[in-house]
């Protein structure tokens, strides 16, 4: 296994949970009375390349006022360029959706954004919990070996091919994909729709 990838994982988490840190994103949402939770690749320990972080937030009525009101605290950092939101609540989805984008430029010479994917959920909705569940599942899964295919597949896609990351662990922890050459052609054989069940 290349060190380097095991050591550009590390250290985009490090960045990721700094930024959490910064963004001050959990007391944001708590002081609308909201349930906080960190999911996807960052939680599973598994994010690579993407600069990606994703959080499940909920509350047992969704307000839209409240939920603008937690985000503003957030965007009032200015490294938060952007801010998007789309009014799912009364979708099956049951949600507020928002996307923040932040600017890292630490390095002039190397200007990063990262994604900031909040979704606000009413608890008790179908996807109450769902996605930290998948969380729990892919975690109980990994092992060294597996982790380090994962990322080795995540670091070896170009960056111009977005690639779920529930579809690199389905592929490796359920039908023991190893390279991305076996990758590419075991996803070509998916019908993916909708969201993709392990």
């Amino acid at each position: 296994m290349n060190n380097n990838i095991i050591d550009i994982s590390l250290n985009n988490q490090k960045k990721a949970f700094s930024i959490i840190k910064e963004l001050d994103i959990e007391n944001a949402f708590k002081s609308i009375g909201a349930r906080v939770n960190l999911v996807g690749s960052l939680k599973m320990g598994l994010l690579m390349k993407n600069k990606d972080i994703d959080f499940h937030v909920y509350t047992s009525s969704l307000d839209i006022e409240k939920s603008f009101l937690a985000v503003s605290k957030i965007a009032k950092n200015k490294k938060i360029e952007k801010v998007t939101y789309t009014n799912l609540i009364d979708t099956d989805e049951h949600c507020i959706e928002w996307h923040l984008f932040y600017r890292d430029d630490y390095n002039a010479d190397n200007i990063e954004i990262w994604q900031i994917d909040i979704i606000h959920i009413l608890e008790g909705s179908y996807y109450d919990g769902y996605f930290e569940k998948v969380a729990d599942d892919v975690m109980n899964m990994l092992t060294e070996e597996k982790i380090n295919i994962i990322l080795k597949l995540k670091y070896e896609t170009p960056d111009n091919i977005k690639i779920m990351g529930i579809e690199y662990y389905k592929a490796v922890l359920k039908d023991n994909v190893e390279t991305y050459e076996e990758f590419i052609k075991w996803r070509d054989k998916q019908l993916f729709n909708g969201i993709i069940e392990l």
